[in-house]
């Protein structure tokens, strides 16, 4: 049989037959192969190849196209990254399990895709790294220099104490591929610019001033008209988003607190073996007594004004170290301290430390009666007289005797402290869904709170990690109690979450008074807007702001000279209504019209738009402005051009692996 088939499968149409069946296979069965593959990462980047750059998307994928993956433990890697930075910004405020959401983890794969698009851009285009490129790059690594230049043996060691360790061809590796898929990035911010005109322009219309006249319209009249029932359905129904009851929860909680803990007094044999433990510390430091003469001098004061401002110092100096010499007399007639100058320079008694060093180097070498050679500081120049010393001195036991009592006392309360939180801990282990027994074993009341909604701040909630805790879906699947939450320094809470309520829609039945109320509010706002709208066409006609202040009888309006972007004349909101108006032209001011939080309206006119003045701007500012922009264009420039080259790629997100 097995001969048969071999002797009809050997002729020139089997052959035929069987190569066109292998073509048939080749977008099929290796992209099957492919699919079947496990994949084994984050996110995969497909490209055209680089000699068919409009291959269609049906075109065989695995076989032809460039690649690019981003692996789970590059965007676990990333994911860690962005979560230590965002709790170092935020602290206590930090959300783990808001940042733990799907759409986060999205955006921060998204990056990683990005750099990948990059890279195989740039792969298509031809452009690589140099080896030159790569050596540059580790030669500029601040981590790798000694004294501001690379150091070989710096950087072997570095890279042997690494985790893992890395070879250097590993590192080099590392590194070049970090080039590769930032060169766009770098080609793009390198070849931007923002012309020095473009830069004057918008420094002429960010300076920009105008000046604006203001009327404020009264509060409108509130609507009292009746709500039918049908006004009433349908606001509810076009506002539900509105009408929800937050998610919620009731808590029960434990709270220890050191400063509530019933503690023995320290005796007086503790007090005293702690000071004999600790006596170094109870020394009184050397203190001295000085006087001295200040010239002062700017430190950006000019070469002549220093030489000068030395000089003079030098002379009284000799002065004051002449046989007879009055140093108090002399520093209330020359010393430009004005802390001092009436007391003849005294400074008072000087622990080490409490002068600047420059001061307290000199201070400190001298000898008592003896007058320094004059010492330059920030301030300017100085010329010190010791007058007295007082040694250091242990201080007895009485002295500190208060001190070592509240020392003691607190550790007393953290060792209490301690003990029972690791009691209560041990205990709830044993029955985690229950605080009642570990409470009454250890004679701590069981509190409760709720039930509270997620935006609460009462009580234990003003904590961002209690909050946390009490909203965490594993506390409210599983009843479970808490590990210790520290409110403060030894002061902590386990909690239990005892019913949850989650966010749901109010029935219309419960709320049909607070819609009843905003369609009102509605009402009266539109009827406030229509009224303010007719005035605005009366000014756009021609009538001056006053003469529509006068036919309502309203207050004559207020005369704003010199509105700058952002200031809160009268309110943030008109500002930015009077800048985004039209400048006058012809001599016809510009009317408009804003609408404050609290549904009051404002007319306004713009009666003159005065550009920014930029003589009198430092060069290096402008410069520094050009800058800026230039980075912002290169910035939107690579974000379009990632956005483009994404069109022609293919993405693929593999989403349980994130």
């Amino acid at each position: 049989m097995l001969q048969a088939i071999r002797e009809k499968t050997s002729g020139w149409i089997a052959t035929v037959i069987l190569g066109f069946l292998a073509l048939l296979l080749i977008p099929f069965g290796i992209s099957q192969y492919d699919i079947q593959r496990s994949e084994d990462y984050a996110a995969r980047v497909d490209a055209p190849p680089a000699w068919w750059p409009s291959a269609p998307s049906w075109w065989p994928v695995s076989a032809f196209w460039e690649h690019e993956e981003v692996t789970r433990d590059e965007f676990r890697t990333a994911f860690e990254s962005a979560r230590q930075q965002q709790r170092a910004q935020q602290g206590e405020a930090f959300d783990a399990k808001a940042f733990e959401s799907a759409e986060n983890k999205l955006r921060i794969l998204d990056q990683l895709v990005n750099q990948r698009v990059q890279k195989l851009a740039a792969r298509t285009a031809g452009v690589s790294v140099s080896d030159a490129m790569v050596r540059k790059e580790i030669q500029d690594i601040p981590a790798f220099q000694v004294d501001g230049k690379f150091n070989y043996e710096r950087y072997r060691l570095a890279l042997a104490s690494q985790v893992p360790q890395r070879s250097e061809k590993q590192f080099e590796a590392l590194v070049r591929e970090g080039l590769e898929g930032s060169l766009i990035n770098v080609a793009i911010g390198e070849s931007s610019f923002y012309t020095g005109a473009e830069t004057d322009r918008l420094l002429k219309l960010m300076y920009e001033t105008r000046d604006a006249s203001v009327l404020i319209l009264p509060d409108p009249a509130v609507d009292t008209a009746p709500v039918s029932d049908a006004e009433i359905k349908g606001w509810y129904d076009a506002h539900s988003a509105a009408y929800r009851a937050p998610e919620a929860v009731s808590l029960e909680y434990v709270e220890i607190n050191a400063a509530d803990l019933q503690v023995p007094a320290p005796d007086e044999a503790a007090l005293l073996a702690r000071y004999e433990q600790e006596k170094k510390q109870f020394v009184e430091q050397e203190q001295r007594l000085a006087s001295h003469i200040l010239i002062q001098v700017a430190e950006d004061a000019d070469a002549a004004t220093k030489k000068a401002a030395e000089a003079k110092a030098r002379q009284i100096d000799a002065q004051a170290k002449a046989p007879g010499a009055d140093f108090a007399a002399l520093a209330r007639a020359n010393s430009d301290d004005p802390g001092s100058k009436d007391a003849g320079g005294d400074l008072g008694w000087n622990a080490k430390g409490v002068m600047v060093p420059e001061f307290d180097k000199v201070l400190f070498a001298l000898k008592p009666g003896e007058i320094s050679e004059p010492v330059k500081t920030s301030f300017g120049w100085h010329i010190i007289q010791l007058r007295e010393v007082k040694s250091a001195q242990q201080q007895d036991f009485a002295l500190v005797r208060e001190k070592l009592l509240r020392e003691e006392s607190e550790a007393v309360r953290e060792r209490a402290f301690n003990d029972l939180s690791g009691k209560l801990v041990d205990i709830v282990l044993k029955n985690p869904t229950s605080l009642e027994a570990a409470a009454r074993e250890l004679n701590l009341p069981v509190r409760t709170l709720g039930p509270v909604a997620r935006n609460a701040s009462e009580g234990i909630l003003a904590t961002a990690a209690v909050k946390r805790q009490a909203f965490d879906e594993t506390r409210i699947q599983d009843r479970t109690v808490s590990d210790p939450i520290e409110i403060g320094p030894n002061h902590s809470v386990l909690l239990r979450v005892t019913e949850h309520t989650p966010e749901r829609a109010l029935p219309l039945a419960t709320v049909r008074e607070q819609v009843i109320a905003a369609v009102h509010a509605d009402r009266t706002r539109k009827a406030a807007d229509k009224e303010a709208d007719a005035l605005l066409a009366r000014l756009r006609a021609g009538e001056t702001l006053a003469q529509v202040a006068t036919s309502k009888s309203l207050p004559a309006p207020s005369v704003i000279p010199g509105v700058r972007r952002g200031m809160p004349v009268p309110d943030p909101l008109v500002s930015d209504a009077i800048f985004a108006a039209a400048a006058p032209a012809g001599g016809k001011a510009t009317p408009g019209k804003a609408v404050l939080q609290g549904g009051n309206v404002v007319l306004f006119t713009v009666d003159k738009a005065t550009p920014g003045d930029l003589a009198g701007m430092p060069p290096a500012q402008r410069d520094g402005m050009r800058d800026q922009l230039a980075n912002v264009v290169a910035n939107e420039e690579l974000k379009g051009l990632v956005t483009s080259l994404r069109k022609h790629m293919k993405v693929k997100v593999v989403e349980q692996n994130l």
